[in-house]
């Protein structure tokens, strides 16, 4: 059970990377790029059939980039 609901929370982390990069009219590429990341980690992050744990670092980069907070992004409650 605690498994699944790890998996869970973690799509939804990615839901809202996909949710804030298009709300900055961003693309993967793009957000990738201002992140120094590869297109395909972000593609991970955000795929709503996997689950991928980035590392704090990483979300306090992408959440800078995107003009919101780490918050934000791991609120998963909503």
């Amino acid at each position: 059970m605690l498994e699944s609901q790890y998996k869970i929370n973690l799509i939804k982390i990615g839901l809202k990377i996909a949710y804030y990069r298009k709300l900055q009219g961003m693309t993967q590429e793009e957000l990738a790029e201002a992140c120094d990341l590869s297109p395909g980690y972000i593609a991970q992050l955000e795929a709503p059939n996997c689950y991928f744990c980035p590392s704090l670092k990483t979300l306090f980069i992408i959440a800078e980039v995107l003009a919101t907070t780490v918050s934000k992004l791991t609120d998963i409650e909503d």
